[in-house]
């Protein structure tokens, strides 16, 4: 068994831990993501997860509220850390050691991102996850991916979504919509597909970090992508 990618960045939104529910995390899909992570830590792949919050709260979601937009921010960097530990608590109880790290810190319940321990703890076959997202007011946890992937050396980026690809337009609208298998990074914006915002999007094409997008919800496609199957759309230079 050949495993194309030894070391990847997994990027999963907070909405999908919401499942079928309007808000929260569901069950049922923290078991499917812990046991879908728990198959690649079994072939050997060292796995780094960053994940949202829009579970819980988003940031845009101050400005109707009277809350300030940085401050905003800050208090979805925070719920991107309780699914972290949601995540984590799941992995651990099926046998998957892990490691919280987060980009403001927090000693109490994790550890101080740091990029050589992080990079550490996924030779030692530790799962990293990581919350808080940059640490920083009006970047995304698609920048954090983006960020983390290329600071760890990851092989790609591993987003997860609930369609199977990227399509000409959005195929939950447009029944039309043509799947891409392979498209280039500059195709991606000459079209103006919505891959990832244009700040991960700009930093993964400047260093040559490529990008699958695929359903996270079908149970096999992380094993199949990382034994270089072709799964989902590859965007890539």
């Amino acid at each position: 068994m050949t495993i194309k990618y030894k070391r990847i960045l997994l990027k999963l939104s907070g909405e999908s831990l919401m499942g079928k529910q309007r808000y929260g995390i569901e069950a049922e899909m923290l078991k499917h993501y812990a046991q879908q992570i728990k198959i690649l830590h079994d072939l050997g792949v060292e796995v780094a997860v960053v994940i949202g919050g829009g579970n819980i709260f988003r940031g845009i979601q101050a400005q109707n509220s009277g809350i300030e937009p940085v401050t905003g921010d800050y208090m979805g960097m925070l719920a991107t850390v309780i699914n972290g530990l949601a995540l984590q608590s799941a992995l651990e109880s099926i046998g998957v050691y892990t490691r919280l790290m987060t980009a403001i810190r927090m000693e109490s319940i994790a550890e101080p991102y740091i990029r050589r321990r992080a990079i550490r703890h996924l030779e030692k076959g530790r799962v990293v996850i990581c919350a808080a997202g940059t640490g920083n007011p009006y970047f995304t946890t698609d920048s954090a991916a983006a960020l983390r992937a290329n600071e760890i050396g990851a092989d790609v980026i591993l987003k997860g979504t609930r369609v199977d690809g990227v399509y000409t337009a959005d195929p939950e609208k447009d029944p039309r919509a043509v799947k891409f298998d392979r498209i280039s990074f500059a195709k991606v914006i000459a079209l103006g597909l919505e891959v990832m915002d244009m700040t991960a999007f700009t930093l993964c094409q400047q260093n040559k970090m490529p990008i699958i997008v695929f359903d996270i919800n079908q149970p096999d496609n992380l094993r199949r992508i990382v034994l270089g199957e072709s799964v989902g759309t590859l965007v890539e230079e």
